[in-house]
C-alpha cells in the first residue's frame, strides 16, 4: 500500500523536483556537519602535536642537562676547583 502510495506520488513531475530539492538539501546539511566533526578532530589533533612537541623538549633539555653532569666525585671537585659551574 506504500510502495503504490509513494510512486503514485512520485509519478507527478513537482512531486519528483520536490523530492530532489530534499535529497540536495539533506546532502548539503550532511556535508557541512561533517566538516564541522572534521575540523574539531583536526583541532584535537594539533593540540596532541603541541603537547608532544613541548613534551620533546623538555626531555631534550633533561637530557642535554644528564649530558653535561660530572660523571664522577673527581670530575665534580674538578669542576667546582675551576669555577665550571
Amino acid at each position: 500500500m506504500w510502495a503504490s502510495l509513494l510512486a503514485g506520488l512520485l509519478a507527478r513531475p513537482w512531486a519528483r523536483r520536490v523530492a530532489a530539492l530534499a535529497l540536495v538539501a539533506l546532502t548539503v546539511t550532511l556535508f557541512i556537519l561533517n566538516l564541522r566533526r572534521q575540523g574539531e578532530r583536526a583541532g584535537r589533533a594539533a593540540e596532541r602535536l603541541e603537547a608532544m612537541e613541548r613534551n620533546d623538549a623538555i626531555h631534550r633539555q633533561m637530557l642535554d642537562a644528564a649530558a653535561r653532569r660530572p660523571r664522577s666525585r673527581d670530575d665534580l671537585l674538578d669542576r667546582l676547583r675551576d669555577g665550571g659551574f
